[in-house]
């Protein structure tokens, strides 16, 4: 009888950590509050670019994982990506910028 408790006890042990590691996070998914603070960035990073009189005609995409933006598309000139990215480092909330920008 002990034996069984034993085995039971063991059975139950593996199945608790094997259901437990299915709920660890990836470092490519993000929970929903993460998603939720990217987005309020994302929005907030558009609202500055599109604040900017110099970048009001560029066509600039803007993604958030993480708090890590970033920045894709065609600016006309060296001196628009710099701005952009120069706007985005002070939007808060943003740890990082990736700049993935060409000048047409």
């Amino acid at each position: 009888m002990n034996k069984i408790s034993k085995l039971l006890s063991v059975i139950f042990l593996a199945l608790t950590l094997t259901t437990l590691m299915g709920c660890a996070a990836t470092p490519k998914q993000e929970g929903t509050g993460e998603y939720v603070d990217d987005s309020v960035i994302t929005t907030k990073v558009k609202a500055a670019i599109l604040g900017e009189s110099t970048l009001k005609s560029a066509e600039i995409n803007v993604e958030t994982f993480k708090g890590t933006v970033q920045l894709s598309g065609f600016v006309s000139t060296q001196t628009q990506v710099n701005k952009a990215v120069e706007v985005t480092r002070q939007v808060s909330g943003v740890k990082s910028v990736r700049n993935s920008m060409h000048v047409k």
